[in-house]
């Protein structure tokens, strides 16, 4: 049962990045549950260090007023947590190039986190970005 314990921390912290981070935009949690030279890896971009992934995540919430990220499915092994997470929330900012559409949007994310030392040290983010684009009108599908 102890080693289990470990993981189990684990997974309420990778929680905590879409739960209080993400949904909340408590972003100065970060300082707390990552390490300093945290790599995030997203259709965005790479992001290396605190201050950037605070930004990012920032940006993220102006783009889509009421964002929320909610943890459907978590599991642990070793020094990482895979996480299935429901992305929602209304566009009213400028996110990639696209601008607001006021469209209410929801899509799956999968995220994988690598712990060290108990802190997140990097983060591998999918989001169902063609979704996304398809939501807020920026794609059409071919058919459609």
């Amino acid at each position: 049962m102890a080693a289990t314990a470990p993981l189990d921390e684990e997974k309420r912290i990778a929680r905590q990045f879409p739960e209080e981070v993400a949904t909340e935009g408590n972003v100065d949690l970060i300082d707390d549950i990552c390490t300093p030279d945290v790599v995030d890896h997203s259709p965005l971009g790479e992001v290396s260090g605190r201050e950037d992934l605070k930004a990012q995540i920032r940006g993220i919430r102006e783009s889509f007023e009421d964002f929320s990220a909610s943890v459907e499915d978590i599991v642990a092994e070793g020094d990482t947590v895979a996480m299935r997470v429901t992305l929602s929330g209304k566009h009213t900012g400028e996110f990639m190039g696209v601008d607001p559409t006021g469209e209410d949007v929801e899509i799956e994310n999968m995220v994988f986190t690598r712990f060290e030392g108990g802190q997140i040290a990097e983060r591998w983010v999918q989001p169902d970005m063609l979704g996304l684009m398809q939501q807020v009108g920026a794609v059409d599908l071919p058919g459609n």
